[in-house]
């Protein structure tokens, strides 16, 4: 079992930067595979960024491709999400999920994944 807890979330104008952090409970963090999802209002959970255990592979929905970089320190059970150039259409709850299967790539689907944290607001103003 691993909690997972967001921080960083908040309101922010177009254009703006925001980096999102999310610490793991337990010192397996180094053998998930970690992603960020996000959820607008009447939207579904949608991909963000995944990265591989030791962070050498990074994968990004091609809205967020540019702009947006995930990155994590396994010795601080920390991922992150650097977000830059903001815009209103990324506004939504952001979510951290760990996958601890034994996949070898990061996945898009969000039920692949086990563990979730409680989600962070992003809003970005125009």
């Amino acid at each position: 079992q691993v909690q997972l807890v967001e921080v960083g979330g908040g309101l922010v104008q177009a254009g703006d930067s925001r980096r999102l952090s999310c610490v793991a409970s337990n010192r397996a963090f180094g053998s998930y595979l970690m992603a960020w999802f996000r959820q607008a209002p009447g939207k579904e959970r949608e991909f963000v960024a995944g990265i591989s255990r030791a962070g050498h592979s990074t994968y990004y929905a091609d809205s967020v491709k540019g702009r947006f970089t995930v990155s994590r320190e396994n010795a601080k059970n920390t991922l992150y999400l650097q977000m830059n150039s903001l815009k209103p259409e990324d506004t939504a709850v952001y979510y951290c999920a760990a996958d601890h299967s034994l996949r070898v790539d990061v996945t898009r689907n969000p039920d692949q994944y086990t563990y979730w944290g409680q989600g962070t607001q992003v809003t970005v103003s125009s």
